[in-house]
Formats: structure tokens, sequence, C-alpha cells
């Protein structure tokens, strides 16, 4: 084992769309390397998949445990593997694993977790579940998370265990609005907290109108001189969130007075901060790295229920 012997190391691998992030990891859950790359898998046919994991091989040989997760378990990954049913847990997860061999190299691929809620409609996730797993590990076991992003998981952990939770799509819509179209043309800087923002969220949250309505009315903002130029983005990324914290509210109820993890890039989880911290919750931003860690840990360690 080339970096930092340990008989009990084992890799863990996050495969996005885009990126590519892999992990050795110690047992005592420490990362002794790491390795991050824009591999990400819908860039890559199946010869590249197999080079990609050959270079992590080479750079850690010894290591007989390989677990990876996200969309290389996807319909565009190397194999389909199927969603495991809410609620979840490590031994779930582990239990659902596929065994599959990429090239000479041997991998376990993680599943991800569906669920129904009330009114019947599904949700999935693939990817989360592993920082969701260490964030039990490292002692949030129940509660409310959320992990922001292009798409936001709002997610419900009972016991450790992964329940009930949707997904919003608002981080896409941001960058597809702004990066493109109408809203394109009144946005100048990057969002950040302030009056705009947290206007953005008030109105998002109170659902007056439908989201496409309040979106156009932040053209007319701008047009108007009641929104300046420079505060579009803010006021529009506080209009998303604000709509999330809404549905958030509808299926949770009340948060004033809870504190929410939050797993994610800091810019971005600092935003969902303020916002929580404008209907009177507390968010507490964990490390994605860590809680990566730490789950993968977990599953490794799970027993079969």
């Amino acid at each position: 084992m080339s970096r930092g012997a340990d008989e009990n190391a084992i890799v863990g691998i996050n495969w996005g769309s885009s990126k590519f992030r892999a992990y050795l990891i110690a047992g005592n859950g420490e990362a002794l390397d790491e390795v991050v790359t824009s591999a990400g898998v819908v860039g890559l046919d199946r010869d590249g998949m197999t080079r990609v994991i050959a270079e992590v091989a080479a750079r850690w040989p010894g290591v007989s445990t390989i677990y990876a997760s996200g969309m290389i378990g996807s319909n565009v990954g190397w194999v389909q593997v199927p969603y495991v049913d809410a609620p979840a847990g490590a031994s779930q997860l582990r239990a659902g694993a596929v065994v599959a061999a990429i090239g000479d190299v041997e991998l376990k691929i993680v599943p991800g977790v569906a669920c129904r809620h009330d009114d019947g409609a599904p949700d999935v996730l693939r990817g989360e579940e592993i920082e969701l797993l260490g964030l039990a590990a490292l002692g949030t076991r129940d509660g409310l998370v959320a992990l922001p992003g292009t798409h936001t998981k709002w997610v419900g952990l009972d016991g450790g265990r992964i329940g009930d939770f949707f997904t919003s799509m608002s981080g896409e819509l941001y960058d597809r609005l702004t990066g493109q179209g109408l809203l394109a043309s009144i946005v100048e800087n990057e969002a950040s907290d302030g009056d705009a923002f947290r206007k953005g969220v008030a109105v998002g949250r109170a659902g007056r109108f439908s989201l496409g309505t309040a979106l156009f009315g932040a053209r007319a903002r701008v047009m108007r001189g009641d929104l300046a130029k420079a505060d579009a983005a803010s006021y529009l990324r506080g209009l998303l969130i604000g709509a999330e914290i809404a549905d958030t509210i509808a299926v949770h109820g009340p948060l004033a007075g809870r504190t929410v993890p939050l797993i994610g890039n800091a810019p971005l989880s600092a935003l969902y901060s303020a916002a929580l911290e404008s209907v009177g919750a507390t968010a507490r931003i964990v490390d994605s790295g860590r809680a990566c860690l730490a789950g993968f840990r977990a599953l490794h360690e799970a027993h079969d229920d």
C-alpha cells in the first residue's frame, strides 16, 4: 500500500456525473490519500471508466476492498444498481451493493435509495447516501438534513436510517435561468447573503404567486428600479431557496428552533444557512469529505440485519 500501510484500509469512491473523488481510508476513518479529477461518468465511455479505475488500483496496490457510489451505479454508469427502499441504513445499503469488475479491478457498487411520499409520488437519491451514513456515524442519527447542490435533497434521518426525502432542482434552475434566456440579462454578480437575498427568500417562502410568476417578477423589479441589477442574482437565488423552505415546512412542519445540518459546498451552504436563519432555524455546516470518509467506513463495518 503506497500511501501509508494499513491492513484495514479501504477505498471509497464517489463517482458522480461530472466529478470523480476517491479516498484511501484508514481503519480509524482518516484519509490516507485522495484523488479528485473531472472524470465524471457522463464524460467517459467504458474504456475511459476502466482506465480511471486502473489508475486508482495502481496508486493504492494491496487494497482489496473498493466501494463506489454515485452515478457509476446508474443507467449512465458501469452497471445499473437497483435502489433500496427507505428507510435504509448501512446494513441495507451494504446488502444491496453489487459486485462488479471494471477491467481487472473488482469493486462493490453502492445502491441509491428510493422513497414514496404520502401522496405516492416517488423520489430517488444516488451518491448522497454515503454522506448521510457518515453524518449518522458522526452522531447525528435523527432529524432533518439538507444537502444543497444542483439537485438539493431534504432528508429525514430516523435512528441513523435514511427515511423520507424530497429533491428540489432549484440549483439547476438557477444555473440555467442565469446562464441564458431572459433572466440572464439582469444578472451580473454572484449571489450572496444580504437584504436582496433575504427578500427573495421571503417572497419564495410566502408562495403568493407560482414560482414561474415570481421568477419573471424578478426581471420586472429590475426593469422598474425596485431591484438593483447588482442584487438580482442574490434575489433570484433567495427566491428559489425560499420556495424550497416552503416545501420543507409543508412536509416537516415549522423549522423555528430546529438545527439543520447542511452537507454541501461551503458558499451554497452559507446561503441555505442564511435562509434557515430567516425562519428561526439554526444551520450546522458539515464538511462533505469528512462525512464521506465516515460513511464509507460505516458501510464497510455494517452488520447484516
